[in-house]
């Protein structure tokens, strides 16, 4: 299903995070396989030809989960759990899970964290995968800038958490080659404070009328 000699990374969802990060990590020379729960939905299969010749092949999270080394998750919220039983234990055992989730929706003009300050999606997900190294990444800026963004001011800052120090060591490095530099912020309960950016971030989008803007830390 993916060409040899390659890393394999499997995304899981397919909508608009999904093919974003889908399209970069085949840009930068990985074998993907972008999933559906279904893997003869029609706007997957209508992707995936589109994508023919960029190393994207479709399938589903069970299928994709199992064939590749690193795992993508860019589902909605409500869909993360299912994802993650349907990806299967077996097939996510030892193996690098970037989160991407964000547990945000509207809420009377508002976007606002779905979970409380003491719990989130990072820390679920690495309780459903136990025996997986998850890390936080990729869910405080909008997908049009997750991959190789342009700003003037410099390069911007992804936040990132989990327990497993090689894995944010290699999510770090898939970050540079995005064009992003990584801060490692500790262990997967790190993601309550990094979660709650995503609506920090749509809120300044609609406080300024662009969604053009990324987060960067700045230190003397």
């Amino acid at each position: 299903m993916a060409s040899e000699n390659k890393t394999v990374v499997a995304v899981i969802g397919s909508g608009g995070v999904g093919q974003t990060l889908a399209e970069g990590f085949a840009k930068h020379g990985y074998s993907v396989i972008i999933a559906s729960r279904d893997k003869e939905n029609p706007k997957l299969k209508e992707y995936v030809a589109s994508k023919a010749n960029a190393s994207i092949t479709g399938g589903s999270f069970e299928e994709a989960a199992a064939a590749a080394q690193i795992i993508v998750l860019a589902t909605k919220w409500d869909g993360t759990e299912n994802a993650v039983k349907l990806a299967g234990a077996a097939n996510l055992k030892g193996k690098l899970i970037i989160d991407a989730v964000n547990p945000i929706t509207m809420d009377q003009g508002l976007f606002v964290n779905l979970l409380p300050p003491s719990d989130s999606v990072g820390e679920r997900v690495q309780a459903w995968a136990p025996d997986s190294h998850v890390v936080k990444a990729f869910n405080s800026v909008g997908n049009a800038f997750m991959v190789n963004p342009h700003f003037e001011q410099g390069t911007p800052t992804m936040f990132i958490c989990g327990n497993d120090a090689a894995s944010k060591v290699k999510v770090s490095e898939i970050l540079k080659v995005f064009g992003w530099e990584a801060l490692d912020m500790g262990d997967i309960r790190r993601s309550r404070c990094i979660e709650p950016l995503a609506a920090v971030w749509c809120n300044a989008s609609l406080a300024r009328g662009k969604w053009h803007h990324a987060f960067k830390v700045l230190t003397q």
